[in-house]
């Protein structure tokens, strides 16, 4: 994903798919292939997640009034 392209998962479906992936890994049975794909998967979902943050930070930030000296 580049800079200036976004997303098509929401923060929420990102998230709820990641809480996913975690309760797939900790349940276990799975083979060593499943196991890393889904790591690998859920590191995908994780910087998404990252991202949709770091984008509501940035917006934050630009829409608080800037420090005014007294």
């Amino acid at each position: 994903m580049s800079s200036t392209d976004e997303p098509t998962t929401t923060y929420e479906q990102a998230r709820e798919e990641l809480a996913d992936v975690v309760r797939r890994l900790e349940a276990g049975g799975l083979t060593l292939e499943e196991s890393l794909g889904l790591w690998e998967r859920g590191e995908e979902l994780a910087k998404l997640c990252q991202h949709w943050l770091d984008r509501a930070r940035e917006r934050l930030a630009a829409a608080a009034p800037a420090d005014q000296p007294e």
